[in-house]
């Protein structure tokens, strides 16, 4: 019979790397707590710090750099995307000569809790990229605008090649389209399928993912694509606030869960424990009995869903914990190692007559039965513990942003198990 095991000790993480590099970062004692709690398969904790952090967030201020070359009209589509005109007493400075010679900092109500930068030009403040990228201070922002016009020159691919190394969100944004619309002889959608291509192009040769592409005219700011652009901008800007921290944090989970899982399989009292169990390893009541264990451990079994639904405000929803035959049923490799003909091949191996010669080998099958329960166990841990922070942790708006209707993640944790062969 499977007897109870002590958990793993917590171990000392770092945050995991999210797709963007970002200023709104967790805390280290707010990982380690997370980490410690994921480690004592306290989920009911995970999800409640988690909680506590999104809600801290809400008030993060979204820093968004304005660059590009000068007289590309930076400081123009900050006053457009802010909706005030250039007369206007906060209104960000524009003329035909450069007007930008240090950052300066704006405020728009249409967006709380953020500031635009407007950055100085490229070759206003510094004679190189290098200098330039160095006095600007980009590591600084969470998303970067690159603003061009008339042509998308040397300085505007190095800028996006320096925000794809650095992990930042970044757009290209196209303006003074009106002008090019009146000076072309091109019909309108020719040109801008032509702008379009010929951006792509510049960044492809320096293998540049694809960035958000908008052409805008800063003085027609509800044409062309400027409603895409702010609509855009909303939603990275809750990315940002929100969803990014909380991968970073089911990172962490993912991680602790992991460690947990590997602490398990090569702890010397889990191999002591199958060694010296002392039912057969073809008996199937003992798998069961280690299921129940692992998931008591990783605090996905029904006692332990139950309070994480009631803390959830969901006491009504199911909280079946996975059981042993969904797992052989969903499992190719458990179902392979449960199979009639190994169960055969175990009962003679290990009959009395061989006088133990092939205890080995029934102690590797044990093993390799004990482990892939272990792994199935972490796997849709981390599965089902991502989609209950998703959907107990963030905000209304953002859930309804992602997928329209927020999936159940507790009942995914315990009547929906997704076992992948």
């Amino acid at each position: 019979m499977a007897k109870p095991l002590k958990p793993p000790l917590f171990k000392s993480i770092t945050a995991g790397e999210s797709s963007y590099s970002s200023q709104n970062s967790s805390s280290p004692e707010v990982i380690e707590k997370v980490g410690k709690a994921v480690a004592e398969g306290d989920l009911q904790k995970v999800i409640y710090t988690v909680k506590e952090e999104m809600q801290s967030k809400s008030r993060y201020t979204v820093k968004i750099a304005v660059t590009g070359d000068s007289g590309n009209g930076m400081s123009s589509f900050v006053n457009a995307l802010r909706l005030i005109g250039h007369e206007e007493e906060d209104s960000a400075p524009t003329g035909v000569v450069r007007t930008t010679q240090k950052p300066a900092c704006y405020s728009s109500f249409h967006f709380p809790y953020v500031e635009l930068w407007d950055l100085p030009g490229t070759g206003v403040t510094a004679q190189s990229m290098e200098s330039y990228l160095d006095e600007m201070q980009f590591s600084a922002y969470d998303l970067i605008i690159i603003i061009a016009s008339e042509q998308f020159s040397s300085n505007h691919v190095k800028l996006a090649e320096a925000m794809q190394r650095m992990r930042k969100r970044f757009y290209v944004v196209w303006t003074k389209l009106d002008r090019d619309i009146s000076t072309s002889t091109f019909p309108e959608p020719q040109l801008l399928q032509s702008i379009q291509k010929n951006i792509r192009e510049n960044l492809q040769k320096a293998q540049v993912r694809d960035p958000p592409i908008f052409l805008v005219s800063c003085f027609s700011p509800s044409f062309h694509d400027f409603l895409d652009l702010r609509e855009t901008l909303r939603k990275d800007i809750h990315n940002i606030r929100y969803r990014d921290p909380l991968e970073t944090l089911s990172q962490v989970c993912d991680k602790c869960i992991n460690n947990k899982a590997l602490s398990l399989k090569e702890d010397l009292m889990f191999t002591k424990h199958l060694e010296a169990a002392v039912s057969p390893p073809y008996d199937i009541a003992d798998l069961e009995r280690s299921l129940d264990t692992y998931q008591k451990l990783f605090g996905v079994d029904n006692e332990s869903l139950r309070r994480v639904a009631q803390s959830t405000g969901r006491p009504e929803m199911s909280t079946r914990a996975l059981q042993f035959q969904d797992l052989i049923k969903m499992d190719r490799r458990l179902r392979l190692m449960m199979c009639f003909v190994v169960n055969i091949l175990l009962r003679v191996l290990g009959s009395p007559w061989w006088f133990g010669l092939w205890d080995v080998v029934t102690r590797y099958f044990r093993h390799q039965r004990q482990k892939r329960i272990i792994e199935i166990v972490a796997k849709n841990t981390k599965t089902s513990l991502r989609r209950a922070l998703e959907d107990y942790t963030l905000p209304p708006e953002i859930l309804c942003e992602g997928s329209g209707v927020p999936s159940s993640g507790i009942q995914a944790a315990s009547g929906s198990f997704c076992i992948e062969p």
